[in-house]
């Protein structure tokens, strides 16, 4: 299936894709910070860079789109047509697994949250975080 769009049009459509502090992630912070878990750094310079550390716990949260990181996409028959879009897909999920493995080799807990979870509930997300981690 050719593109709808000419090159430079798709160019300017994708450039305004966010990879840091999406609307998702600012919402997800704040919750955490009313919630009381203060003092995360944001995109901190660990293996895969995540988008909230707690580098004193060592706890590294990631908040993975459902799209970009393939949320059950084979499972849920939500395999993009291009060849193309599933080859940088299964490229990011194998690039999810090598950073969680570098992390966990260090010593740090790795939390992925998707996307679709951050939108049904963020406070039950940062409600299992606070207890899993913050309530020792």
């Amino acid at each position: 299936m050719p593109d709808k769009f000419d090159a430079k049009t798709r160019s300017k459509i994708m450039s305004r894709i966010r990879s840091k502090d999406t609307s998702i992630e600012i919402s997800f912070r704040k919750i955490l910070w009313n919630a009381g878990m203060k003092g995360y750094r944001l995109h901190y310079h660990a293996p895969g860079n995540p988008d909230i550390a707690f580098v004193d716990k060592k706890i590294a949260i990631f908040i993975d789109g459902d799209f970009w990181h393939g949320y059950n996409w084979k499972k849920l028959g939500k395999v993009p047509p291009r060849k193309y879009w599933q080859k940088k897909i299964s490229k990011n999920i194998e690039r999810d697994k090598k950073y969680n493995a570098l992390l966990k080799k260090e010593g740090w807990k790795v939390i992925r949250l998707w996307e679709h979870d951050l939108k049904k509930n963020s406070k039950r997300c940062a409600s299992k975080i606070k207890y899993l981690f913050f309530t020792q």
